[in-house]
């Protein structure tokens, strides 16, 4: 019988390496770079199971955060269009260059999944990017733009499962995405976006949000400008060093990179915030760079150019006492080795 446990917990083990490895390899291809500014992050893990989230405010319908496949999610289970909206202290906030992240959820007779509304003003919650229950992705009352994009596999999309989605603007146009795929490209949206809102008919289940500014250098005129590259795009599940598969965008950015200039060398600095233990922390930041540095050089990136070193905790760019600082701290660092 021990045998046979054993055997189990390997197996089980091996299939999940497996998995993890065929979803890295289908983000081969993810071209998403996240703003390297978090401005807000929640993924309702403060917020006890029944109540409302502190974080938000509800504008019309009802909504609670519940516990799904043991992740906390805002669910909002009342509301034809309901809207719920961070809480941010500036009433407009989104810059020229910004990006939005979020992991939702759809049923098959939902209405839509998700909608983000970034409005000309108070008066119009609905303008913005609509992702329905297929992974069509379509422009939304946006004046003078009339656009979509169906998913690949609408036809046999899978329902009842956790999605990935993602927004880029830069200068006007915006790009979006479900999973791994470039969904949507909208090259002017006539308006400049100035603040966000989460639209939909219910029910709506969301979590992981995000909102980062910044987005618009090149990664190696960064690299040149400032001797390194400042990520938080690149993320691991909690308090372990595995990568997400979203983190692909980030990684393919570093090995285009390196591979239009061999002669870049880097050191690969991982950074925690300031939660748990230190000395965890300090092991977990070092385990963390070098599964960065894995992922190079299982992509063919010679090992000798890349150095790996964790600093824990130790040198934070933001406050520990908010998300968002927090999420600030949690970065990996690519610096220039002279």
């Amino acid at each position: 019988m021990k045998n046979i446990s054993s055997f189990l917990i390997l197996y089980f083990i091996f299939c999940f390496h497996v998995i993890a490895q065929d979803q890295m390899k289908a983000y081969q291809n993810y071209d998403f770079v996240p703003g390297e500014n978090i401005l807000f992050e929640d993924d309702f893990s403060n917020t006890r199971d029944g109540e409302f989230p502190a974080m938000w405010k509800l504008i019309t319908g009802q909504g609670v955060v519940n516990k799904i496949e043991g992740k906390s999610v805002f669910v909002i289970t009342e509301g034809n269009y309901a809207v719920v909206a961070p809480r941010i202290k500036t009433p407009t906030y989104l810059d020229k260059n910004f990006t939005i992240e979020c992991d939702y959820y759809t049923e098959k007779d939902d209405d839509f999944g998700i909608g983000i509304g970034m409005p000309f003003d108070e008066n119009n919650l609905y303008c913005g990017i609509r992702f329905d229950n297929v992974g069509t992705v379509s422009t939304h009352y946006m004046e003078n733009v009339e656009l979509k994009g169906d998913h690949p596999d609408a036809e046999k999309y899978e329902y009842k499962k956790w999605r990935h989605l993602a927004i880029a603007y830069k200068d006007g146009q915006m790009k979006c995405y479900v999973d791994q795929l470039r969904i949507l490209v909208v090259p002017q949206t006539e308006y400049e976006p100035k603040f966000v809102r989460i639209v939909g008919v219910a029910p709506i289940r969301f979590t992981n949000f995000r909102i980062a500014l910044g987005g618009g250098m090149n990664i190696l005129d960064q690299l040149y400008k400032d001797g390194k590259i400042v990520t938080r795009g690149i993320l691991f599940d909690v308090n372990k060093a595995t990568l997400k598969p979203q983190s692909m965008g980030v990684i393919n950015e570093i090995i285009k990179m390196l591979n239009q200039d061999p002669k870049i060398k880097l050191s690969i600095e991982g950074h925690t915030d300031s939660d748990g233990d230190d000395k965890i922390n300090l092991t977990l930041s070092q385990q963390r760079a070098d599964a960065v540095k894995k992922a190079l050089v299982d992509a063919k990136i010679d090992a000798a150019r890349l150095s790996t070193i964790g600093f824990g905790e130790s040198k934070p760019v933001d406050n520990n006492s908010t998300p968002e600082g927090k999420a600030n701290n949690r970065r990996v660092e690519f610096v220039l080795v002279k």
